[in-house]
Parts: C-alpha cells; structure tokens; sequence
C-alpha cells in the first residue's frame, strides 16, 4: 500500500513511544550542543569588536576562555546526543525485527506460497536496517531544528524583530521548503530503488538455488547478463537519487548564502555595525540543523520507501489466523465434509469427502497437479477451508488451538528442508529432548539408520546449507524419520517415496505398516505400486474424489 511520506513518518514515530525520556534527553542535548556550536561564532564575533575598541564588557581573554568552554562543552553534548540517538536506534531496530518475524510467523507458510523471497529478505534485512538513519538522524533532528531556529530568531530580534523575521524565513527555507521540493522532484525514485534492490536479491537467491541447472543447459552467459542488466537498471536509480541529492546541496547552500547576504545588509541599514556583525555571524552559524533537515530530503525517499513495505509487512492481515482458547483435544479420527478450495479464481478441491478412521491407512491416489497436497495442507491449517468443513474428533478444525492441532499432525513434503546443522539437530526439531535411542528408533523406520552411522561423525554429521551434502532420497528419509520422531497421531504424507528407489520403499511402506493401529496414515502419491498398504483409497482427479 502506497502511504505519504507524514504518513509513513507518524507510523514510525510511533514505535518510539517505549522509549520517549531517552528522545527527549536526546533532543536537549542536541540543542545545548548547537547553542554552544552557534556560541563559539558569536563570542568570535564579540572578540572581534573587542579587539576593534567597540566592545569593552569582558576582557579579550574571557572571550576566548569562554569560547574554548563551549568548544569543549560542543564536544560532550554532541557525544551525549548520538548516543541516545544511537541506542534508541538500535534498540527500535531490534523490537522492530522481532515484531517482523512475530507477524511472519503468523503469516506463513501462506505468505511464502508463490512470493518472491528474495524481494521478502530485502525487507526484513536491508530496508529494516535502513530505518536507523530514520531513528538515530531523523527524529531528534527535526525536533532540535525546530527549537534552535525559535530559539536563534529570539536571540537576533533582540537587536531588531525584522532581523528575527529574516532568521525564521531563512530556516523555513533551508529546512522546510526546500526538502518539500526535493520531496516532489524525487518522486517515487526512492521507492524504485528499493523495489528493484529486492528484485534483485530475488534474482541473486533464484541464481544460486538453480546454479547447477544453468551450468548444465549453458545458460550461464544469459543468466549473468540478466544481472548486470538488473544492476545497470538499479545503479542508474540510484545514480538518479544522488543526482536530485546533489542538486539539493546546491541550492541549499546558494540559499544560506542570499540569506546571510540579505542579513547583513538588513541589519547594516537597521541597527549598525556591530549588531550587523553578530546577527549576520549568528545565522551564519545557525544552519546546521536546518541543513540536516535539507540533506535528509533525498535520503528521506530511501528511508521512507523502506518504512512503506516494512509497514506493509506488519499491518498485512494473514490468510489463517492462530487460534487459542479452546479445550485441549486428543485425536479420534478425521473427517473432511463437502469441501471445496480455490488458489485466487482457479478451483483447485470441489466437493471433496473423506473419511479418515483412527489407527487406519489411508491412500490418496491422482496425477500431478490433482490438488493431493493441498487437501494436505488444509488438514493441516495452513490455509482455510471456503466452503465445507474439517472435522478433528468431531470437532471443526476452526475450534480446535493451533497448537493442539500441530501436536496432533506430522505433515511429510515433497522437498525436505534442512538446516546447516547436524543431522541429531535437524532429526530434533521435530521432538526437541529426543533421546539419542529414539532418534535411531526413528530412522530405522525410515530406513536411514544404516546410512547415517556410516558417515565420519555419525550423527553428529553437519548438514550442508539446503541439505545440499545430502541426496534427494536421504532428505526425504530424514523427513520420513522426524515424523516418526514426533509420533503424532496422524501422519500426512505427501509422496513419502517419490525419490527412493524401489527397495527403500518397500522398507519404507512396512515402517507404516508397523504403525498400523497406532497412527493415522494418509499416503498421497500418484504410484499405484504405493498403494498397496492401504487399507481405504480414494482417488482425486481435477480437484474431485471418487
């Protein structure tokens, strides 16, 4: 969703609501440190007119001791104000990640079918990470400008009210229209950028997953000429926003120029010499947080594109949402009822009806693209049902808690994910204080005991990233030996034996057979020579079951 710039900015400011003391001793620092900055110019000034005869009300070595206390004062200030800045940063960036992977978590896996994940990981690594120039040199700053500009205009109308006009017009300029109009001619470059740097990342991620793929058709010069075309495309936007960046700083600092101009002539006419000297020496001195403000009207577009799809990601509403409440429930048998599915505008389930008995094999028998693993996946929540009904022990999917129902289920892919870690860890996740005894328990019944003890380290073995140390059929034993492990009362297998040969297999489907009593077993494939165990089969063909 596109949001204003103020708008994605309140969003923000509303995160550092936890911490609000430490903002507001960031911003009284940052404005006794620019009035010392500002102070050292205009006791310079003063110093001048005393060497000139035309200022007798301190001695010329108080001047410069007083100059060389806010010199030193500057220092300690400055360095008080970025390190709340920086810890407010920091700490936001932290609550703010953990507020991303908490709504992840409540997304997914949902989120995560058919989406770019690579455009996903720019948002949650890169564009999260740019947000700490928001926090650490956005907020305090607006918030220090906006009281030293009150406070200089204050000290300069002193002399005359016209000059303190001058000073309020000068910074409105420099730190208000200015980066409006640096806001407009942006446009939506910085949007852009950040889209196309997730792009990127995407095409990055896709390349390597597919590498031995475009090695083996030769289409690795096509592949490396599609990425530095997407990076010309990416650099030729960023070179864009520098562009308007760089042309930000030119009329910023032409602006400050006219400004002191008009101030020392104004002040020339209206007061004399000496104040002419100090007013103009004042504002001079006074555009640091005007011009920071001017700077952040490139950068800002960066910041807020980001702010705009982290915010996206946080207030995106997930397809199922987890339930809790209910009475816990132990599993009695399964039931699906007129059930009917579609992924957008395309039926994938129509008026499915199944009967799954406590204890009893059943088999799913249908080609490729039939909707076998999406029946699955609702059984397993991980989306809703639109029309007909789940039933777990006579009670509606939809009122049973979300943990409950994980308890209950062991779900079995295609593709086994494993992690970078050890095969005991990766077998683990599925039954955390699992005994050493039960974890070879559980690969003996998925025939990978014997595989896994002949390696080096046995058990202990790591695990390339992806499994990659691994072949298809030893990851899809694994898988088949964390279901065991997590003994749950129904087993969901979605073509447990596509990638074993056909004596793993037969060792495979009598691990299930032993089961038999135990466990509810629904074994998805579309080999007949699989389905020779079951003791119930139905058959789906184009999304309907006989």
């Amino acid at each position: 969703m596109k949001r204003s710039g103020i708008r994605v900015m309140a969003s923000l400011v509303g995160l550092v609501k936890p911490l609000t003391g430490y903002m507001s001793l960031a911003v009284l620092l940052g404005l006794l440190g620019q009035l010392c900055a500002t102070a050292i110019t205009v006791l310079g000034g003063f110093a001048v007119l005393h060497a000139l005869g035309m200022e007798q009300s301190v001695s010329l070595p108080a001047w410069f001791l007083l100059i060389g206390l806010c010199a030193l004062l500057r220092g300690v200030l400055r360095y008080g104000e970025q390190t709340c800045n920086h810890f407010i940063a920091f700490k936001l960036l932290a609550l703010l990640r953990d507020r991303v992977f908490a709504v992840l978590r409540r997304l997914c896996p949902a989120k995560l079918e058919g989406k770019n994940k690579g455009n996903l990981i720019s948002v949650i690594t890169s564009d999260i990470e740019l947000l700490e120039v928001f926090y650490a040199h956005t907020i305090s700053p607006i918030c220090i400008a906006v009281l030293y500009t009150v406070t200089a205009a204050a000290f300069v109308s002193l002399y005359h009210p016209i000059l303190g006009g001058i000073t309020l017009l000068a910074h409105g300029t420099v730190g208000i229209l200015i980066p409006w109009m640096t806001s407009r001619w942006s446009g939506d470059v910085g949007q852009q950028v950040r889209d196309q740097s997730g792009q990127l990342s995407g095409f990055v991620l896709d390349s390597l997953r597919g590498l031995s793929e475009t090695l083996q058709y030769g289409q690795g010069q096509n592949r490396r000429q599609e990425l530095k075309q997407r990076g010309t495309q990416l650099s030729l936007q960023e070179e864009k926003a520098k562009r308007i960046a760089g042309r930000n700083s030119a009329i910023t600092n032409t602006v400050i120029l006219l400004f002191d101009f008009v101030m020392l002539y104004a002040a020339a006419m209206l007061c004399g010499f000496s104040p002419a000297l100090i007013a103009t020496l004042t504002l001079m001195s006074s555009f640091g947080p005007s011009v920071a403000l001017a700077a952040l009207g490139a950068t800002l577009q960066n910041t807020f594109a980001a702010g705009n799809r982290v915010l996206d990601l946080l207030e995106e509403q997930p397809v199922v949402e987890d339930i809790h409440g209910y009475a816990p429930v132990a599993f009695d048998g399964a039931a699906v009822k007129d059930l009917s599915f579609s992924y957008s505008e395309e039926e994938i389930l129509s008026h499915i009806d199944l009967e799954l008995p406590k204890g009893k094999i059943v088999g799913i028998l249908g080609r490729s693209g039939s909707g076998k693993s999406t029946l699955l996946k609702l059984l397993m929540r991980f989306w809703q049902a639109e029309r007909g009904e789940i039933r777990i022990s006579d009670r509606p999917i939809q009122n049973i808690n979300t943990d409950n129902l994980r308890s209950m289920e062991s779900y079995v892919t295609q593709e086994t994910y494993l992690f970078h870690d050890t095969i005991a860890n990766n077998l683990r996740i599925a039954k955390l204080d699992a005994t050493q005894a039960e974890l070879e328990t559980a690969c003996r019944k998925a025939s990978v005991h014997d595989f896994i003890i002949s390696l080096p380290q046995g058990y202990d073995t790591p695990v390339a990233e992806l499994g990659d140390s691994l072949s298809g059929g030893e990851r899809q034993r694994l898988g088949l030996a964390r279901a065991f492990l997590h003994q749950a009362p129904l087993l969901l297998l979605d073509e447990p034996t596509s990638n074993l040969d056909s004596l793993n297999e037969a060792v495979i489907l009598r691990s299930l057979q032993q089961v038999q009593g135990e466990q509810t077993v629904v074994l998805v494939s579309h080999r007949q020579s699989t389905m020779g165990i079951v003791e119930q089969l139905y058959s789906v063909e184009q999304g309907r079951m006989s």
